[in-house]
């Protein structure tokens, strides 16, 4: 599918931890055991934790905690899911006030000063995760969506807003929605599948593929005529990157590595395809097709072939020569997209860790000025594909996505001033102009590379060396941006804590060689980076170098692990949410189609060598180091990092003798979904850090 519609859940991992504080498996609890079952009420001292959470030496939660930080807790931005194919309308994913979870959304018209009023389209249980119009008319909507966070991705049709919508895929398999296939007399869709483990004798599958197929959205997927099969894809790394105009050709990206991917023409009347990128002799390199041209002779795309950093290039598909485009910014393009005659191109440039728009006349390759633009990272890029509009979003430290509409004029420059689409809902007693953007900071590594972070320091009323909570993204290849910190805004403004975010080695955004500089044996680096950054902690005179936590979501999660083992003595505490704990397990247990892309990054557990290292540096298997207390956080149906994972960290450690706080959900997979449970683990981690920072 297209960038903006294909959401990684690594980037979830990263963002959940970012804005929704650090969450439960419930057992036991120590402390008054009736009150951690008491309805909340006006006049009772506890809050009741959601059915769903289980808890394990996790305290009851006073109500006194909760009002304290309740205006951080209520928060929610747009995301764009797409444009009316007709009119000057969006499609969006919104948190309504009182919801649970995003749902989907409709925005009529720009918010003209005030407040948006997006219409409700469907009342959903679980969060939508990507929409479309139909082609043409926007007459129904197609949407995905999983179960209890398992993401196990299925589509449906919405006919209207309010009705029930109607399942469109089989649910053994788990699909993504690529586009729409253009020049169709009734709307056709391109959909990719693959299998899912508990449809699998055994419980796993060796060496599973990609199925193409087109779909019928007006009819189930259990008519067999609503499906058409295209193509059977080697692997599980298949995504779309763009179709042609006259809907005959696909180009698509297969990707093996953070650092290696391959671009693909696939034939979609006879499911024959040719290999487009890298040319015979050419080196390895990341490819990513974007766009093809209005006439289809011509394909946009980005790479890092003979660069650090992946740059615009636009292929001609007659004798395959290549032209650089943004050769001379030397940093990440992340995302394209093309006018829809194909005069203007729109780009996302990630700019030590700010996502920048940037707009260039397509046939000269000439940067166009863009005009003034709200402050923060650019994300969602998308043209409208009847006017000349480029809607946009914006995240930054004052507040989540807001959406924006950029018109231009015939030269391509913007004819006015961008025009809000919508307003970000925040509590009204939080002062978020006082919320500073974070300052990048860097330090010495132990082999003299240089590592950054974002680091947001407390406000001045906070006197002497203040705590620091040092948050590590996932991925690994993920990064720390410039983003709405949501309820980790509370750490900083009333706990008066330092929130550190490091970009370790293994990073997106700073080169592929960067990138690269954790893969396989060389997995502890990483870990030493934040070792290195625990002495610039310690030689900074406002930080607090015995008063440190480290937390992370995913592969953040395992590096909070790692620290914990490898620096004991120099933290307070750490923060496990979604980690893995030991790469065999991981690896054995994690989704089958998941499983070869990781093992390219972490190394094959099948390999005798490599098994026996990837068992050295576990953290369960150095469990008995860890000698602070540690907070562990996961969601019961994670596909991706299995809830074995937390069960086992868990067990170990306690046998330490030192405080292990264990915190799951029922009903979330890899990150907390829903308001209710990101809030009782926001305010158990709030807890957690007044106790091991000495804060109360």
């Amino acid at each position: 599918m297209t960038s903006m519609h294909r959401r990684s859940l690594l980037a979830l991992a990263t963002a959940t931890l970012a804005t929704r504080g650090l969450v439960g498996c419930a057992s036991a609890t120590p402390g008054p055991p009736a009150a951690a079952t008491t309805p909340t009420t006006a006049a009772g001292p506890w809050v009741t934790p959601p059915a769903a959470l289980h808890l394990r030496q996790v305290p009851p939660v006073p109500q006194a905690v909760a009002d304290a930080v309740a205006r951080y807790t209520d928060f929610a931005g747009h995301t764009l899911l797409d444009w009316h194919p007709q009119r000057r309308e969006m499609l969006v994913s919104h948190r309504p006030a009182g919801a649970a979870v995003a749902q989907l959304m409709r925005l009529g018209a720009p918010a003209e000063g005030g407040p948006a009023t997006p219409e409700g389209l469907l009342d959903s249980s679980e969060p939508v995760a990507s929409a479309r119009y139909a082609p043409d008319d926007g007459r129904f909507i197609v949407f995905s969506r999983a179960q209890g966070g398992n993401e196990a991705y299925q589509l449906w049709r919405l006919d209207a807003p309010g009705q029930a919508p109607v399942l469109l895929t089989h649910p053994e398999q788990r699909h993504t929605f690529e586009d729409w296939l253009p020049g169709q007399r009734t709307p056709r869709a391109l959909v990719s599948s693959v299998p899912l483990d508990r449809t699998a004798q055994g419980g796993r599958r060796e060496n599973p593929g990609t199925r193409l197929w087109l779909l019928d959205p007006l009819q189930p997927a259990t008519a067999s005529d609503a499906v058409r099969p295209l193509a059977e894809l080697p692997g599980t790394g298949w995504d779309l990157g763009a179709i042609s105009p006259d809907g005959r050709l696909a180009a698509m990206r297969r990707y093996i590595s953070a650092t290696d991917s391959e671009l693909w023409l696939l034939d979609l009347a006879d499911g024959q395809r040719r290999l487009l990128l890298p040319q015979p002799g050419a080196p390895r390199a990341v490819h990513h097709a974007r766009r093809f041209s209005p006439d289809g002779r011509q394909l946009y795309l980005t790479s890092d072939r003979g660069s650090e950093f992946r740059q615009l290039w636009r292929l001609s598909l007659a004798d395959s020569a290549l032209q650089p485009l943004s050769a001379d910014t030397p940093w990440d393009v992340d995302e394209i997209d093309l006018s829809p005659d194909g005069r203007r191109l729109a780009l996302r440039i990630n700019i030590d860790g700010r996502d920048e728009l940037r707009l260039m006349d397509a046939a000269s390759g000439r940067w166009l000025p863009t005009g003034a633009l709200p402050g923060g990272s650019v994300v969602d890029l998308r043209f409208h594909p009847a006017r000349p509009e480029l809607a946009f979003a914006v995240n930054g430290a004052q507040g989540p996505s807001q959406l924006w509409g950029l018109r231009l004029g015939a030269d391509g420059t913007p004819a006015a001033a961008p025009q809000a689409w919508s307003h970000a809902r925040l509590h009204p007693a939080l002062d978020v102009a006082a919320f500073s953007e974070p300052e990048i900071v860097r330090w010495k590594s132990f082999d003299g590379r240089s590592i950054s972070g974002l680091l947001q320091r407390p406000p001045s009323r906070f006197a002497g060396r203040r705590p620091v909570l040092i948050h590590i993204h996932g991925g690994p290849e993920g990064q720390a941006k410039v983003v709405y910190g949501g309820r980790n805004n509370h750490y900083v403004q009333d706990l008066g804590m330092a929130l550190l975010r490091p970009n370790v080695r293994g990073s997106t955004g700073y080169g592929k060689t960067f990138l690269s500089l954790d893969n396989g044996l060389l997995r502890e680096d990483s870990v030493k980076d934040i070792g290195a950054l625990l002495d610039w902690i310690a030689s900074q005179p406002d930080l607090d170098p015995t008063r440190v936590v480290v937390a992370g979501g995913s592969y953040g999660g395992y590096m909070s692990l790692a620290v914990a083992t490898h620096y004991a003595s120099r933290i307070a505490g750490s923060i496990d949410v979604v980690g893995i704990s030991h790469f065999v397990s991981f690896l054995e247990n994690t989704e089958s189609y998941r499983r070869d892309l990781r093992r390219v990054e972490y190394g094959d557990e099948r390999d005798p060598a490599m098994r026996a290292f990837l068992h050295r540096i576990s953290p369960l298997t150095n469990a008995r180091r860890i000698t602070q207390p540690l907070f562990v956080v996961q969601g019961a149906n994670d596909p991706r990092v299995p809830v074995g994972e937390a069960e086992q960290i868990v067990a170990q450690a306690q046998a330490n003798g030192k405080p292990v706080w264990y915190l799951r959900a029922a009903n979330e997979g890899h990150g907390f979904a829903r308001k209710e449970n990101a809030d009782y683990q926001f305010y158990a981690t709030v807890m957690f850090l007044r106790q091991v920072l000495g804060l109360d």
